[in-house]
């Protein structure tokens, strides 16, 4: 009657797939305690699994006396397995409850959380974060989650249809990518070794055998941020494609970001709990040059000039809001691989993608030469022996091409309506925080 052993049993339902015309059906359902309540001789429960929830009635004579008094002194968070019939109940939300008739304890609770398992908020997010599988128990973050899976197949969906190739690159690397100090420096094994920024040298090798390819994995920057949008580890979604420039690019994530909002808006209509703040599916995601928003910036009495990095604070001034592409910017700070405008040698043929002030991606056309490739590093200070291994396949004709990277906690911030990218991070990493 009460076991705490698995053994042969197994879950017949889960959360989701019951319903009141199963009135007298014999189910076996697992997952941990959500609330426990009594009242003499009647004890209520809910039991949570990764579906949803499912309420259990023992009351005396419907069940074993034994069982309806374990229930009844469970703490929230065991893990249980309830075997029991259904019966319809107009007066239970789900329009039904189980009348158990087996229960095992797989693992009673030790500790009692610091949070209730039913808060939709906690203030405190260091508190959450060190008892993270129960936090992630959580409605508001099973939500986040269950979007974010949906939008990473949705994303995927998109590259296959679009005949890309899914790839995988090194993410210990000799030399770094793009150049600066935001490294993460690592001991491999008798030498000197980093945690890869970006895919992106190698993604454009690989664009030279397979045109089209594209990566979602983390990426690794050492920048002393502490602010609610900044990650030490983050997923990037990447993507390179030949034979095409960086407005091709930008049509890619058009593409991209219409799918992701479509998702993620039919996965609230699925679900009537949700309370994503969602974006509108735009039309068309404006494309702002440079030169054209510094100069709005000036009109509305920004101390900016061009050259200067365009600030959060500034963008609020000029009003620009939703998605938007800044695009042309000045090359001197780009990185050495990205093109430089044919009109104006000081423009880059780059873009970002903005969410109002929050960067969502970054992309650019790529440089194909490589004698150009070898005076823009060395015009920035690098050591282009390091990068030999890169500048030698330069030699063997590589196309022209173009690509982009996305944040993927940065996107789904945006498509929730999130404000703290720790909350769409399953275990964040940044400057405080390398646990658990």
């Amino acid at each position: 009657m009460i076991k705490t052993e698995l053994g042969t049993l197994r879950r017949s339902h889960y959360s989701n797939e019951l319903n009141p015309s199963m009135d007298g059906l014999e189910v076996t359902i697992m997952g941990w305690v959500l609330t426990i309540r009594g009242h003499g001789n009647i004890s209520f429960a809910t039991i949570r699994d990764k579906n949803g929830d499912i309420p259990i009635v023992a009351k005396k004579g419907d069940c074993p006396d034994e069982l309806r008094e374990k229930l009844s002194i469970l703490k929230a968070h065991s893990s249980i397995a309830i075997t029991g019939r259904i019966k319809s109940s107009e007066k239970a939300p789900t329009g039904f409850e189980i009348i158990p008739s087996e229960l095992r304890v797989f693992s009673d609770v030790e500790k009692i959380p610091p949070f209730e398992p039913l808060a939709k908020t906690v203030k405190n997010i260091d508190t959450r974060l060190e008892v993270r599988p129960i936090d992630l128990r959580r409605k508001t973050l099973q939500h986040i989650f269950n979007a974010r899976s949906q939008v990473l197949k949705s994303i995927r969906d998109y590259f296959y249809q679009q005949n890309f190739i899914e790839i995988n690159t090194p993410k210990m690397i000799a030399t770094a990518t793009e150049g600066g100090a935001a490294l993460f420096p690592i001991f491999y094994y008798n030498k000197e070794a980093f945690l890869a920024q970006s895919p992106q040298l190698y993604k454009e090798q690989l664009i030279m055998s397979f045109e089209k390819v594209f990566e979602i994995a983390p990426i690794f920057r050492a920048e002393p941020s502490r602010t609610n949008r900044h990650l030490a580890e983050a997923i990037s979604v990447d993507l390179e494609e030949a034979f095409v420039d960086y407005n091709d690019v930008m049509n890619r994530i058009e593409d991209i970001i219409k799918i992701a909002i479509v998702t993620v808006s039919d996965y609230a209509k699925n679900n009537s709990d949700v309370e994503f703040i969602i974006p509108s599916k735009p039309e068309h995601i404006p494309r702002y040059s440079y030169d054209e928003l510094i100069e709005k910036m000036q009109k509305a009495g920004a101390k900016t000039e061009w050259g200067d990095d365009l600030y959060p604070s500034n963008l609020k001034k000029i009003g620009v809001e939703g998605f938007y592409f800044i695009k042309d910017w000045p090359l001197g700070p780009k990185p050495f691989y990205v093109k430089d405008s044919k009109t104006n040698p000081k423009i880059s043929e780059s873009f970002d993608l903005m969410f109002g002030d929050l960067e969502l991606s970054s992309g650019s056309t790529r440089i194909e030469k490589r004698h150009e490739l070898e005076e823009r590093m060395k015009n920035k200070g690098m050591k282009t022996d390091a990068f030999e291994y890169h500048l030698g396949a330069f030699d063997y004709g590589v196309p022209p091409h173009a690509g982009c990277g996305i944040g993927l906690e940065r996107l789904i911030m945006a498509l929730t309506g999130t404000e703290n990218i720790r909350d769409v991070t399953f275990y964040p990493r940044d400057v405080d925080r390398l646990t658990p």
